[in-house]
């Protein structure tokens, strides 16, 4: 891939613009009044932005312009989304995204093509990860989640290695001038709340898309821990319909959040 290419689908990367702290608030404050013209402004000031994430998908085949356009739909998505109250960086946000709009499209285009068979079982696990530590407020073992799911823990961790891209902790993603992003700055850890804040933004945002008695639902079965029996009963209809609800309202804000 020529990431050393000046024109990238257009844009000429010499001389792309860089705002200020000041000229990021002002500019935040108008595209939430709907300010078309400010977000186009904010897009192009954060442009560098994806041009230092592709450039650690240099060792791939794909084609640099490809990769920045996705990458710009993963900044695009970050700047709809992003919360201004939360004491969270722009930068510390968008990246995330921006990698994973990336990502997904690697994946979904890749010539070595991941089996859907495996990216099920990799969604199955992360998916019986997330709701086991809802549940039990601490992280499953591999063997909790090989039971959730009843698939072998082998098969588990070849799907999930299957829809991984290798990186180095290290390797920087981003530099503003100021401080540098490292990858490792986006790892998980318990005692960092802002990549907390980032998700729960994220979630209560597809929570929010939802209808009036499906975020109910979602309320009770995954924050308060009900079961969807105890959920039928406390809304008077049956568990099947409390379970097509979930079932729709979980389609939704995966589809959001995807």
């Amino acid at each position: 891939m020529a990431l050393n290419k000046v024109e990238i689908c257009g844009v000429d990367t010499t001389k792309l613009p860089l705002l200020k702290e000041e000229e990021k608030k002002v500019l935040f404050e108008r595209i939430k009044q709907g300010d078309q013209e400010a977000k186009e402004k904010y897009i192009k000031g954060n442009l560098r932005l994806v041009l230092s994430v592709i450039k650690r998908f240099g060792n791939s085949n794909e084609n640099v312009d490809d990769l920045f356009q996705i990458g710009c739909v993963g900044l695009i998505k970050a700047i709809n989304n992003f919360n201004t109250e939360l004491d969270v960086k722009f930068s510390t946000y968008a990246v995330p995204m921006i990698i994973g709009e990336i990502r997904r499209y690697m994946r979904d285009n890749s010539s070595i093509r991941v089996s859907r068979s495996l990216r099920d079982i990799a969604y199955k696990a992360i998916y019986a990860k997330e709701n086991y530590e809802k549940r039990n407020l601490r992280e499953p073992t591999l063997q909790e989640i090989a039971a959730e799911i009843g698939i072998p823990k082998e098969e588990i961790v070849f799907a999930m290695d299957a829809i991984q891209t290798p990186m180095s902790l290290q390797e920087p993603v981003y530099n503003d001038g100021e401080d540098a992003l490292y990858v490792m700055d986006q790892v998980s850890d318990k005692k960092n709340k802002e990549e907390n804040w980032v998700e729960e933004l994220a979630l209560r945002a597809a929570i929010d898309r939802l209808g009036e008695r499906e975020r109910y639902i979602i309320r009770l079965r995954f924050f308060e821990g009900k079961t969807q029996m105890e959920v039928a009963e406390e809304i008077n209809i049956s568990q099947a319909q409390v379970s097509r609800l979930e079932k729709h309202a979980l389609k939704m804000m995966r589809n959001y959040l995807t």
